[in-house]
């Protein structure tokens, strides 16, 4: 077969009908779905840094999440904190976060890992980036605004944002940071800027209403 005779299957693949459909096969994604679907509350998208409800930093620069990372694709550096202007309640605060997301697979594991809940992810996986930079997000970039929501970059679609905001962070862990038994199943996150308390998914427990022997 000839370079015309190739071409020429091209062309009348292009105008051909879906032989079962009686139309073309290829959509325009979104419009013709009749819009975007309803996005899982557990849908794991790009990451967010979260802050207390007073505004400091839940990140502790411990790098948990960068060493339990399978892509790795988290680098962060810990510093301590200035005694007069600190920027977590702790006695550190991560001073680098770097998120790459052309090595990123989702698993949320850093999100599992983290101690403190700075880590979660929103439902955001719309962006697209024409160059290699725009895809290694900074801690800059990362960090949710005094309003507690992401921040909404160039490349990131953000059309249906009603939908992707309310979750920003709606991932609970099945147990305790101390991994006790006694608190499997019981939610004890801390309030978070913007949002206040999360409520517990279901078939959990608020720790405030649970029984947990009196150790909590």
């Amino acid at each position: 077969m000839g370079y015309l005779d190739g071409f020429l299957i091209t062309i009348k693949k292009t105008f051909a009908k879906g032989s079962q459909t009686g139309r073309v096969v290829t959509s325009e994604y979104a419009k013709d779905q009749g819009g975007k679907y309803e996005r899982p509350s557990r849908r794991h998208g790009r990451h967010v840094l979260n802050r207390y409800e007073d505004g400091m930093e839940k990140c502790i620069g411990c790098e948990l999440c960068a060493g339990v990372c399978p892509a790795r694709c988290i680098y962060v550096r810990g510093a301590d904190n200035d005694p007069s202007d600190p920027v977590s309640p702790g006695e550190r605060y991560g001073f680098i976060y770097e998120i790459n997301y052309l090595r990123c697979i989702h698993c949320d594991l850093c999100v599992e890992a983290c101690p403190t809940e700075a880590i979660t992810e929103t439902k955001l996986f719309e962006f697209s980036f024409t160059n290699r930079q725009d895809s290694i997000y900074t801690k800059a970039e990362l960090v949710v605004d005094d309003d507690g929501l992401a921040q909404k970059l160039p490349w990131e679609d953000w059309s249906d944002a009603e939908a992707i905001e309310p979750h920003t962070s709606a991932w609970m862990r099945a147990t305790a940071p101390s991994g006790d038994a006694d608190f499997q199943g019981i939610v004890a996150w801390a309030g978070e800027l913007g949002w206040g308390e999360r409520a517990p998914e279901r078939g959990q427990t608020d720790v405030s209403d649970a029984d947990a022997g009196g150790g909590h």
